[in-house]
Parts: structure tokens; sequence; C-alpha cells
């Protein structure tokens, strides 16, 4: 009350030729007396009702500029209605302006009783983390009215709605939300889903200095309290000796069964803060908010967890699925061309498993993509988690007796063992052995008769004139064939002795099989370029 709300959405909806409707005046009018008078008989809880149910109505009437009354965004289900079927507008004001527009007026009922100033106080003090729940946010003081219509006119025409992909599984559903400036927003979009208001964050110590402030503010905005837990960069933390000294570190802290495990980074943070999620205090909510390219196309998506073993990657871990996905597609603007090209591999491998309108759009657009164009990169997290989110909700957990959501290892039979030579030490990124493996798991499909030949250089030369490793001719040594087969002998797809490969017949049309000799591999190995 007193932010101008009224004054303002007239002009706003002058401004933009829309009709305004005063919500108060609708409540009155529909009750045939004052809203101190519904107060008075009725008392507030009537009134909430009330009101909510005229919002209900008006909310489905015709394109307006809807002025509230400042209690209404307090009621869930009127909040849930607006979130639902409107744009909304927190309009900011600073408390001694509030305090001079509201003092001597009448017919405010909840300022009838005691000191005004102390009586806004406390209503900010409860409100304003659920008003920054608003979509906008517009910071309001003694500007003119003209002046404040015209910051929201500017605010709707930059607002960036983001995009949502919904993931619905038998029993589980969340979205993936894509667009810009969402780790600043965070708070907004948890605060409605979390069961509490508690929360821990998992970062590393680089995205930490990019991005951890910028998370911590957005969350407090809404009365989300958390606190942040920062391990190394790299692999390493995906150890089960830094999974234990984390998850002491969080209990010792003191955890409930309804706080949040919040995982902020890339692919390694996902995967370490999903496997707290799910094992600590037999499983409490998740979120993923996923700060590379990488991370935002494949591992966030799908509720794959996981630790490294001394025996291989991703050996330990458990399928848990978050509440949500907040892929800030500002936040790949801090990423290097190189952690582009790794999470660009993830995006031309889904096109060769099932999309071939995706590789195409890849092809004419993936240097784009590399170079860092937004518009480009927001398109292709767009894309990626789309199909991603189709293979998952087929097959959760990898079970389907033929192909299903085991198509998404396509290229990392050899990218793990690849990255296993190089024992995770950075001179190798996940994305780049994934780049190679498809190379490798095209020609093999090549050589075995599955795939044309023509689709092997079709893939090539896309990678090649990237940039991006396309062979073994990448590395400055000479890699043993045998070796690699050792460690693709560890890999978790083993079954009966036997590897599945994801095999090609060619671009958009994979398939599994375990009918594939090693020999054959080793052949494809020395052909690529391995000693024998």
């Amino acid at each position: 009350m007193g932010a101008g709300k009224t004054t303002i959405g007239r002009r706003l909806a002058t401004r933009l030729g829309l009709d305004f409707v005063d919500a108060d005046l609708e409540i009155e009018r529909a009750a045939g007396c004052t809203i101190a008078e519904i107060f008075a008989r009725h008392g507030e809880p009537a009134f909430r009702d009330g009101e909510r149910r005229v919002i209900q109505r008006l909310l489905q009437g015709p394109p307006k500029v809807l002025a509230t009354g400042g209690g209404a965004f307090i009621d869930g289900q009127t909040r849930r209605l607006v979130k639902a079927h409107a744009r909304s507008i927190w309009l900011r004001c600073p408390l001694p302006i509030l305090i001079k527009r509201v003092s001597g007026r009448t017919g405010r009922p909840l300022l009838d009783k005691g000191n005004v100033e102390t009586t806004l106080a406390a209503l900010q003090a409860q409100r304003h983390p659920i008003y920054a729940e608003a979509d906008i946010i517009v910071d309001c003081g003694d500007d003119s009215v003209d002046h404040g219509a015209q910051r929201i006119i500017e605010a709707l025409d930059t607002y960036d709605h983001p995009l949502r992909v919904p993931v619905t599984l038998e029993s589980h559903r969340y979205e993936v939300l894509i667009g810009s400036d969402l780790i600043s927003r965070a708070g907004a979009y948890l605060a409605p889903i979390l069961p509490r208001k508690n929360a821990v964050v998992i970062t590393d110590e680089t995205v930490a200095t990019l991005h951890l402030p910028r998370l911590m503010a957005g969350l407090a905005e809404t009365g989300i309290q958390a606190t942040p837990f920062v391990v190394p960069v790299g692999e390493e933390s995906k150890s089960l000796t830094r999974y234990a000294a984390l998850i002491n570190d969080i209990l010792d802290h003191g955890m409930e069964r309804r706080t949040t495990v919040i995982g902020l980074g890339g692919g390694v943070v996902g995967d370490l803060s999903g496997f707290v999620a799910a094992s600590i205090l037999r499983g409490v909510p998740f979120v993923q908010i996923p700060t590379t390219l990488l991370s935002q196309v494949d591992s966030s998506v799908g509720g794959k967890t996981g630790l490294n073993a001394r025996a291989g990657k991703n050996l330990i871990g458990a399928f848990y699925q978050p509440q949500i996905v907040l892929a800030d597609s500002s936040a790949l603007a801090t990423l290097s061309r190189r952690e582009r090209v790794a999470g660009y591999a993830e995006i031309v491998k889904a096109g060769l498993i099932a999309d071939p309108a995706l590789f195409k759009w890849c092809e004419a657009h993936g240097a784009e993509i590399l170079d860092g164009d937004p518009a480009a990169l927001a398109e292709a997290v767009n894309r990626a988690c789309r199909f991603k989110a189709k293979v998952v909700m087929e097959d959760e957990k990898e079970t389907a007796a033929q192909d299903g959501r085991a198509l998404l290892n396509l290229g990392h039979s050899f990218g793990h063992a690849l990255e296993a030579h190089f024992r995770y030490d950075g001179r190798l990124l996940h994305g780049e052995a994934v780049s190679i493996g498809l190379h490798l798991a095209a020609a093999l499909s090549v050589k075995l008769g599955y795939c044309p030949e023509e689709d092997l250089r079709r893939l090539d030369a896309h990678l090649r004139a990237l940039g991006m490793p396309a062979g073994l001719d990448w590395f400055d040594e000479t890699l043993s064939a045998d070796a690699l087969i050792r460690s693709m002998a560890r890999d978790k797809k083993v079954s009966d002795g036997r590897l599945s490969f994801v095999l090609m017949r060619g671009i958009g049309e994979a398939f599994t099989s375990r009918d594939v000799e090693m020999d054959t591999v080793r052949d494809v190995l020395v052909e690529a370029g391995c000693n024998a």
C-alpha cells in the first residue's frame, strides 16, 4: 500500500493501450460495501477468499493492467493464479516514502491499529520475501508517474521469460528452466517449491567467485537461508574421500530432511551434489543450477549422480531427480571457447542419436554457439534439453531391454577410456573425449557395415570445421589400443563380460549392440592411430 500501484497502473494502461482494473474497487463493487466494512464484518480470511475469487475472474478476461491490494500476492492460492496467468510486477518502494504517502489516510484496515510506521515496517518484513517472487521488480521512489510507467515498460521489454522444458516421470515431475539471469532470481523460482526456506549450496572454487554472490543474494531476497560449501575444481572432487569430507561438513553444520541441496556449477559439482542429496539423511530435496554448456545440455537433466572409483568414472552413484533445473544462459558468457566445445559435443551427440534435424541445425549454427552467441546458445540448450528429457521420460533408469536411455552413451565408451588414460588431470575435458568418442563410434559403425562412410565423413567435416577434436590425431602422443580396451572392460556398461556399444546406422539412427568383438574395436583404434 502506498507504492503507487493505482496511479502508475492507470498511466501504464494508457501507454500500453489496455484497460486498467483496480482489484479493490472490483471487490467493493461485488460485495456492495467498502473493504473496511468487509474486514469489520467478516474478518481478513473472508476478505482474502473473496479477493482471490475476484482476481481469478479478472485474470480469465481480456488483457489488462490489474492493480491488486498489497496483501493479495501474499495469499498462496492467489499467487499461484497470478503466476499461471499474468506477468507480475512488484513496485518496490522505500519505507519512508510509503509512510509519507499513507499517513493520515483512512479506509486501510491494516493501518487502523497502532503506529503507522511500526505497522508498515512489520508488513514489509513479512511481505517483501514473498513479493520478491514476482516476475519483475521495479524500484520506485519519488519518481513522477510517467517515469514509473516508463520504467515498467522498459522492464517488460527486456524481460526474458524463461523457456520451460517439462520432465514428467512415473513418480516425479519437474521443469528445466532456460533463460537469462536465472541465478540472480533463483529465489523467485525456488521459494514456491522448496519444502522449507533452508538450503545448502555446493559449488567449486571457480564458480564460487563467478556466481555464488549472485545466487546467495537472490535466495536471501525471498527469505531462503543458505549456507555455501566450496570444493576444489576438478574430477578429484568426485572422489570418495572428498564426498566423505563434504557430507560430514554438511552434517556438522546441521541438516534436516526438508533442507534442500543446491548444486551450483558444472558436471562435477552436479554429480557430487546430486549424490550428496540422494544419500544424506536417506535423501533430501535437490536443485540443479548448471553453469557450463556441458552440464546444461547433459548432466543436469535426467537424475544421474555419481562419484569416481579407483576402477573408473561414475562407478558409484544413484538415480536421483531434482526438484527443478535452472539453466542460466547468461552464465555461459563466462566460459572459454574450450568449455563451449566440451558442451557442444553433447549437442552434436543428441543429433546423431535420433534427431537428424538437430544435427543439421548444428551444421548451420555450430560456429555461432562456439563463438558464444547468446541466442544460439539458448536455443542449443533448449533443443538438447528437450531431446534428453524425451529420452529420460521413456527410460528413466536405463532399464529398457533395447536402446532407450542407453543411447545417450554414444561415444562414451571410447570417451571414458580416453579420460581414464589421462587420469582426469584436465588435459582432456569430458566433452572433448566425447567428441573423439563420437568419431570412433561412427568409425566402428562403418567398420561393422552398419553406417554409410559418407555419414562418418559428414560428422568429421563438421567437427574439424569448428576446430573440435575428431580423432586420435588430437593428441601429441600415441596411445595404446590394448590400454584403452582394458579401461573399457571396467566400464559400468559391461554385462556378462561383454561391453554394450552404441552404434549408428546413420545420422539420427543410433542403436545398442553387445555383439561387437573387441578385436574389431582394436582394429578401429589402430586405424585411428593407436599402437597395436
